[in-house]
This record gives C-alpha cells, sequence and structure tokens, in this order.
C-alpha cells in the first residue's frame, strides 16, 4: 500500500511540471504516436488528473517533431499508473458459511483502491460463475445474491478484473443446513419392551435434516448432564446397558439445527417403553371347601414378583390338566375334585413366559380329617437380664390336614385375631395369634395372664365339624415377681438344668481360690520361719570357726577365705 501510494505521488509531479496534454494532441504527429497518446490521456482523465477533457484525435497526424521530446514522459506516467493501479488489486469476499435451505443468502465482493472499471465474478468450486458484477464509479460492493438449496454447499472465492489484471479473493465454504422434519423415535428391540437387566437403544430419526443435534426427554423432563446416568448418548441415538423397572416411561426426542442464532426444531411423538420384571420361582396351596355333602379343592399358583401377563398351568402327576393367563395379577386358581381321606396325587404350578418356563414344589392332593391326640406346650422367654417377659403356647395336633385352631382361657373362647368384636372388651388385652393360630403369645405377664389354658381343632372346611380339644395347661403369675410364669405340672427343664450348671460352676471355683489361698499363706509363712532360725545361728558359728582356724594354722590366718555354710546343718568349710 505504501509502495503504491509512493508512485501515484510521482505520476502527480510529472503531470504538473508536464505540459498540457490538449496542447499536445493538436501537434502533427504520426498516426501511432497520436494513439498512444490518446490512451494516455483517457487514463489521466479516469484519475481526474487532467484541466480539461480530452479533445478528439483526428486522422491527420500532426507533423511537429518537437512534440516526441515528451512522449518518453507520458508513456512513463501510463507505465507507472498501472503500477500502481494493479499492485493493490486484491479483492475481499464476504458472506455467510452456513445458511438453511430456501432463503437467499448475498455474498459481497470489492477490490478497494482499485481504478474503474473493475469487473467481478463470483466462482463456485473453482469452476463454476454464479455470477458477474462491473464497478464504474470505484470503491462498490459487488452484490451476488443466490438462493440456497442442497446444491448451493460448496467453495465460493471472487474474481476481481481491472487495468489488465486479474486476482483471486479468499475462499469461503458453504454449508447448506436442512431443517429437520417429520421426527420420531424408533426402539430396539420393537415393540419398545425389554426386561430387566437387558440392553435397550432408541433412535431420534428424521425424514429430512443435516447438520442436527438432539434432545432426549423422559417423562417430559429433559435428560441433561446431570442426569444422564444410565443413559449414553451416541449421535442420534439413546442407550441403557442394564434396564431396570424405573426407566418405564414415555420417551420422546427433538431435532435441531440452529444457524445465526436462529433455531429450528422438530419433535417427536411420545413412545410409551415397558421394562418387564422376570417372573420369580411359581408357589402353589391347597383349600378345601364343602358344599352340601361334597368337597371341592381349590389349588392357587403364584408368583411373588414379576410383569403380568403370564400362563399358570397345573400339573398333576406329571401331566398338564388346567391352564390360565394372568393378565393382571401373578396369581391363577384352579379346582380341582378331592374325597377326603383319599390321595388324589401330586399337584405342581408352572408359569410360562416368552422366555422363562419354571415350575412350583409339589404339594399332595390329601385331605385327612382333623382328629388324634391335641396338646398345649408353653415355653417361657427371658430377657438378657434373665427376666420373664413374655410366654408361648403351642397347640399341637396330631392329626389332620387343614385344622383350625381354637383358644379357651378358663373355659372362654378367646377372641378371634383376624375378626375380633370392636364392641366387646377382649378377655386378655395382652395376647397374639401367630402360625395360623397354632401359637398363642402373650405379650404381657401379669396377674390377669393366670390361669388355665388349652386349645381345640377341627377341620377348617367343615364349620359344624367336631372339636377335638387338648388338656387344660396352667399358667401362673406370683404377685411378688410379677414377671415369673410357672406351669402346674413342672419347671422347664432346660432353664433348670441351665441353672444348676452354673450354681455348680460357681461353687467349684470358689473352693478352688480358697485352696489355693490356704497352700499359699502356709508356704509363706513356713518360709518366713526358716529365714529367722538362719539369722540366729550366724554368730556362734563364726566365732567357733575362727577359734579353730587359728589353732590349725599357728595363728597365721589366711588372707583370703570363702565360707559355705549350711544353714540347717550348721556345717561350715573354707575355701582358699
Amino acid at each position: 500500500m505504501f509502495f503504491s501510494n509512493l508512485i501515484k505521488i510521482f505520476v502527480h509531479i510529472l503531470v504538473i511540471f508536464a505540459f498540457d496534454i490538449t496542447e499536445i494532441l493538436k501537434m502533427k504527429l504520426t498516426a501511432q504516436y497520436v494513439i498512444c497518446l490518446q490512451h494516455m490521456c483517457n487514463t489521466l482523465a479516469s484519475l481526474g488528473k487532467l484541466k480539461k477533457p480530452c479533445p478528439k484525435v483526428h486522422e491527420r497526424v500532426m507533423e511537429k517533431r518537437q512534440a516526441l521530446y515528451f512522449l518518453p514522459v507520458l508513456a512513463v506516467a501510463s507505465f507507472l499508473i498501472k503500477i500502481s493501479g494493479s499492485s493493490s488489486l486484491r479483492p475481499v469476499l464476504t458472506g455467510p458459511d452456513l445458511a438453511f435451505s430456501g432463503p437467499r443468502v448475498v455474498f459481497r465482493c470489492v477490490a478497494p483502491n482499485v481504478s474503474p472499471p473493475v469487473i467481478y465474478e463470483l466462482i463456485k468450486d473453482g469452476r463454476v460463475r454464479i455470477g458477474r458484477d462491473r464497478d464504474f464509479h470505484g470503491g462498490q460492493v459487488a452484490l451476488f445474491p443466490i438462493k440456497v438449496t442442497a446444491a448451493s454447499e460448496g467453495s465460493y472465492h471472487c474474481r476481481a478484473t481491472a487495468g489488465g489484471t486479474r486476482e483471486i479473493s479468499n475462499s469461503i465454504k458453504l454449508r447448506v443446513v436442512t431443517p429437520p422434519s417429520y421426527t420420531r423415535v424408533t426402539s430396539e428391540p420393537f415393540p419398545p419392551v425389554a426386561y430387566e437387566g437387558s440392553r435397550m437403544a432408541l433412535s431420534c430419526d428424521v425424514e429430512m435434516g443435516s447438520h442436527l443435534s438432539y434432545s432426549w426427554f423422559f417423562n417430559r423432563k429433559e435428560i441433561t448432564s446431570s442426569t444422564s446416568l444410565p443413559f449414553h448418548f451416541v449421535g442420534n441415538k439413546l442407550l441403557v446397558e442394564r434396564v431396570t423397572p424405573e426407566y418405564a416411561g414415555n420417551y420422546s426426542c427433538s431435532a435441531w439445527t440452529s444457524v445465526n442464532e436462529i433455531k429450528r426444531i422438530s419433535s417427536s411423538t411420545e413412545v410409551q417403553v415397558t421394562i418387564k420384571v422376570y417372573v420369580s420361582k411359581p408357589e402353589i396351596s391347597f383349600s378345601v371347601h364343602k358344599e352340601g355333602t361334597g368337597y371341592h379343592g381349590n389349588v392357587t399358583c403364584w408368583s411373588t414378583r414379576g410383569s403380568p401377563p403370564v400362563n399358570f398351568y397345573l400339573l398333576l402327576d406329571g401331566k398338564e390338566v388346567d391352564s390360565a393367563t394372568a393378565a393382571q395379577t401373578l396369581a391363577a386358581w384352579f379346582l380341582v375334585v378331592v374325597v377326603p381321606e383319599l390321595d388324589m396325587g401330586e399337584a405342581r404350578c408352572r408359569v410360562k413366559t416368552e422366555n422363562q418356563d419354571l415350575t412350583s414344589e409339589p404339594v399332595n392332593l390329601e385331605v385327612v380329617p382333623v382328629g388324634g391326640n391335641v396338646k398345649v406346650e408353653v415355653e417361657y422367654l427371658y430377657t438378657a437380664d434373665s427376666k420373664l417377659t413374655t410366654a408361648r403356647l403351642s397347640c399341637h395336633v396330631s392329626r389332620g390336614t387343614f385344622p383350625y385352631i381354637s383358644w379357651l382361657f378358663n373355659d372362654s373362647v378367646l377372641p378371634s385375631e383376624s375378626h375380633p368384636d370392636s364392641h366387646i372388651q377382649p378377655i386378655l388385652p395382652h395376647i397374639a395369634f401367630a402360625d395360623r393360630r397354632r401359637s398363642l403369645v402373650l405379650t404381657k405377664l401379669s396377674p390377669e395372664e393366670s390361669g388355665y389354658y388349652r386349645c381345640r381343632a377341627r377341620d377348617n372346611y367343615d364349620d359344624a365339624g367336631p372339636w377335638v380339644e387338648s388338656a387344660a395347661e396352667l399358667v401362673q403369675v406370683t404377685v411378688n415377681s410379677m414377671s415369673q410364669a410357672e406351669s402346674s405340672t413342672e419347671t422347664p427343664p432346660s432353664e433348670s438344668f441351665c441353672m444348676n450348671i452354673t450354681e455348680a460352676v460357681t461353687i467349684t471355683f470358689c473352693c478352688f481360690v480358697l485352696l489355693i489361698l490356704v497352700v499359699g499363706s502356709a508356704c509363706v509363712y513356713k518360709m518366713f520361719e526358716n529365714k529367722q532360725a538362719h539369722t540366729n545361728s550366724v554368730p556362734a558359728n563364726s566365732d567357733a570357726l575362727q577359734s579353730e582356724l587359728t589353732h590349725q594354722s599357728g595363728g597365721n590366718t589366711a588372707d583370703t577365705t570363702a565360707t559355705d555354710c549350711d544353714v540347717q546343718n550348721q556345717v561350715c568349710k573354707q575355701k582358699l
């Protein structure tokens, strides 16, 4: 740019110190020089550097030779003008690089500081000319509007031509964005039903659209990065590696794209995803009811968990005899014919789903009437600090498939736990039944609970059947202890045995400790007595020993002696 301005200043100086071009053209020159001068005159006139417009040149050649001296000056000026004009020919292309399909976009091309006329051309992919424009005044921007279609995507640049020079602009790569439409959710597996622990994949598919982003919704709440676990996003897919029942619900998606902060969105309809739970191993139960003089059996099949519908089958001695479909629950019922005291065979329940086949444990279809012996056993329950708190009475019936148990306290029937009469004060306020009324629990022991307890049994399918009763058992709670109970027959043997063992161990241990103390005291006393005797005998023995040594050695005593004394034998030996 600096070099171009320097050349223009130099040209201006040449024009100012030269002469009037119109006077030159009036001279008689040859045709070759006249044409050259005419061209130079037009060039300078276009730049606005002439005081007067260029006159018309006649075919007659002027003959004045002195004008030839100024031709080199004009030639140099024209050459410098061309150099200055061509050095600044650098077109600049502006326009969008991302656009929606359908509307029009505009590319703009300009070559600043270029002498007109300038020809602009918009070229696509280096070979296809999209448009052409001219600038006759200089500094004007060439506009190239185009309607965006799928075929408009490509690389664009501008080509500018001025003064016989051609230059290429920068390149712009246009990407055509197609708004999404007809968005829907598809699933794998299809239909969208998956078992717990399996893999599920949902896809957000569009019929048309490009440069898309996706958003997913679960029960109309967007699945964001903070709530994405255990969801994974892969392109237009939503993946769950191990589904659980809590992810069953309605799913939808939105496909969208954005250009210049303008967002186009297409949303799908909701798809309901069902997560099935595997059916647990079926269980079986058998009951009997009486109608008139006949009896009917009812076999119940059920599973504790699973997703309906499931198919239940009744197997009798390994053969399928009946079936039922549980559409809303996980249970089915089958009627069978039974005869009391007659074995009708072994029954099993079988459950089937599209990927499961399970069979229950067997049950014998045999009805044995209640009979035999009935007795009551009493068990006392203690706390950690050996305080009696509860008594549990159990009713044992030696014979009967479906016994109904009733309890009596002092010959009064205790109210039923399942059907208490709310208008009648219960006989015992602190009682509870367990194990189908086979157990009676006294949750609080007080003098009020003292008395005779017995149970009776009959067939639960025959309300008019006879009762079989047990003998009465006495449960007595004393006023003094308020926490101790005894039966009329005997103290619980297990508790008495444990108490006797504990007492025996305690007494033995105390005797052993006392014996150790006596023996230890005697030993200490004996040691003390021997020490006293040794102390009293040492001076006398020393004098006798010295007299004997003096007599044997003739009055000379040894320099160094050592004496070992046996205290008990009172014998001393000299060691030199």
